[in-house]
């Protein structure tokens, strides 16, 4: 293919491309002129305002995230980090149910308290960074496509917000709705798909709480209510139902059922977490069954799977460690590091905490001392480390207690230290089961939670681990880049909808990743702490990322942002301006 006579604004000259179909990659060039592709092939003879050399780099379709929770930093910052660090041009926002419209100012604090407990987000944090200038759904839609930011973002609506604002107290206490609430949450959903929700999400994970320990107001919502509302979706025509289920405390048989018959029910496209458990027998063969036979029944249900661990970082200066739960701690917890240093060095208190139980506390830091299957985290990051590194296994190998071993790792780097906890994804100690996982074609990555678990999570970082681990480094097994870049870009598109990108295809939107893949490297998390308030966070940066571009204009260049802040709300779903791929 030869393009002639073609105007660009920018040529992207002499990379490998990859295309996000799938297909064979070649060395070619890609056109853009404003917000749009106007020429993929081997050779453009038009003219070009700008150009960027991309020889020895492989060129891909920006990368779609669809399990984000920006909803709060999209308002209080112009860049989605770390999400926008790593090729990711477009993030689905809203999932699990959570977020922060609609919303009365009378229940501000109900909402900070469940993001603070579900999302861990600090409360401080979301206190001073949202201005609340909305309420309604449509308003919130607005209020997000006023401010600048470098990436797009599309929204799903969330569950508790809708709930709490048509039920108040009652939501909270997690009474049944009746037929007048079931209308009005309807007739909410419409409007928020009318106004540019891209669908509706749930969350049934008893997990899911408050910091107070509470559960979410959508906890046990029950199939009236679920069909209820996704009603709007059919209605309209428009909308993908994304939900977290509450398996496996609950059978995957009933939790998956309810996904399979809000998706029959309303006709529309499905997505539900799914997680291989770490030991014990194959617990995903039976949902994926489920899965096969409600697809053969003509039903679009996409299991949503993270390509790594799922798991916390745990440090001192973290939300959760293995000592986060002793009485001795407590009076440490809300300290700088380097105010709980002197107390954590002193042999005294090493003694003490080593030797005290954890109280009962949020599930989540109940499971901070699962010690053979937490491993010590430098840097480079090892997300596939071998049994015999786990701190259980260090602990039995130098004759010591766990604590102890936990301990000296939290203690390096003056305190920095870290520690893996993987909970899910690493069945018998390997990723191989995953790896089968990632390869089917009904489901789908993601799971980053951008935006979200700020002091425990940095998987936002998933596609540079994609094209690094997957790709080129692991000694097993390992994905090929075509497939990879589809998984990361076309499908994830496809999948919530937003077909209008994800391929570098002439007419397509010109969302842009040029990659040195030879010197590509993700780097170890540290903590920042640059939220709102001085609130911290985990950022997870990545260098080989020549340039990513939004909309046609270079959001990054060189592992470092630009001015540019394209980024804009996508309203609805899109459709593909050409011929598409199957996915």
């Amino acid at each position: 293919m030869t393009g002639q006579g073609l105007g660009a604004d920018l040529l992207i000259r002499g990379g490998m491309i990859v295309d996000g179909s799938g297909g064979e990659p070649f060395v070619g060039d890609v056109a853009l002129r404003g917000d749009a592709i106007v020429f993929v092939g081997t050779h453009y003879s038009g003219t070009a305002k700008d150009i960027i050399d991309a020889a020895g780099c492989i060129v891909t379709p920006g990368f779609v995230d669809i399990h984000t929770h920006y909803d709060g930093q999209a308002v209080w910052s112009d860049t989605l980090s770390p999400s926008s660090s790593h090729g990711v041009t477009t993030a689905v926002l809203g999932n699990c149910g959570v977020g922060f419209a609609p919303c009365r100012k009378a229940d501000h604090d109900a909402l900070i308290r469940l993001m603070e407990g579900v999302e861990d987000i600090p409360g401080v944090v979301m206190a001073e960074g949202l201005p609340w200038d909305w309420e309604t759904f449509p308003q919130y839609l607005d209020a997000l496509a006023a401010r600048p930011r470098d990436i797009d973002v599309a929204c799903l609506l969330p569950h508790s917000p809708l709930r709490v604002w048509v039920m108040g107290q009652r939501a909270i206490a997690r009474e049944a709705a009746t037929d007048e609430d079931l209308a009005q949450m309807r007739a909410l959903a419409r409007e928020a798909l009318d106004a540019g929700a891209i669908g509706f999400a749930t969350s049934r994970l008893n997990i899911h709480r408050t910091k107070a320990g509470e559960l979410i107001p959508t906890y046990g919502a029950d199939m009236r209510e679920l069909i209820a509302i996704t009603g709007a979706l059919a209605e309209a025509e428009t909308g993908i139902f994304q939900a977290v289920l509450d398996a496996p405390f609950e059978t995957w048989e009933d939790e998956l059922a309810r996904v399979i018959a809000v998706a029959q029910a309303s006709g529309r496209p499905a997505t539900f977490t799914l997680a291989l458990a770490n030991s014990g027998p194959n617990t995903w063969d039976a949902p994926l069954r489920m899965v096969d036979d409600a697809r053969e029944r003509g039903l679009e249900i996409w299991p949503q799977v993270l390509p790594r661990p799922i798991g916390m970082v745990s440090g001192w200066p973290l939300s959760t460690h293995p000592f986060c739960l002793c009485p001795s701690y407590q009076p440490l917890a809300n300290l700088p590091l380097e105010q709980q240093l002197p107390r954590l060095r002193d042999p005294a208190m090493r003694a003490k905490l080593i030797g005290e139980m954890p109280q009962p506390g949020h599930p989540l830091a109940m499971l901070t001392r699962n010690w053979d299957w937490m491993f010590p985290f430098a840097d480079p990051p090892q997300y596939e480390p071998s049994a015999d590194q786990s701190i259980g296994a260090l602990a039995r190998a130098q004759g010591r207690a766990p604590e102890d071993v936990a301990y000296d790792v939290l203690m390096e780097r003056d305190g920095s230290g870290m520690i893996l906890n993987t909970l899910g994804n690493f069945h018998e100690g390997r990723l191989d089961a995953l790896l089968e996982m990632v390869r089917r074609k009904d489901t789908v990555i993601g799971l980053g939670d951008g935006g979200a678990h700020y002091a425990a999570i940095c998987d936002a970082s998933y596609p540079t681990f994609m094209l690094t681990y997957w790709v080129r480094d692991r000694a097993g097994e390992r994905l090929g880049l075509a497939e990879t870049v589809h998984m990361l870009a076309a499908r994830p598109a496809r999948v919530a909808g937003l077909e209008d990108r994800g391929l570098l295809r002439a007419g397509y939107k010109a969302d842009v990743n040029v990659i040195d893949m030879a010197a590509l490297t993700l780097h170890a998390p540290v903590v920042r702490h640059d939220l709102p308030g001085g609130g911290r966070r985990l950022d997870q940066s990545a260098t080989g990322y020549v340039a990513t571009l939004v909309s046609g204009q270079v959001i990054r260049r060189n592992d470092g942002p630009t001015p540019h802040r394209p980024g804009k709300v996508v309203r609805g779903m899109q459709r593909a301006p050409v011929a598409t791929v199957s996915v």
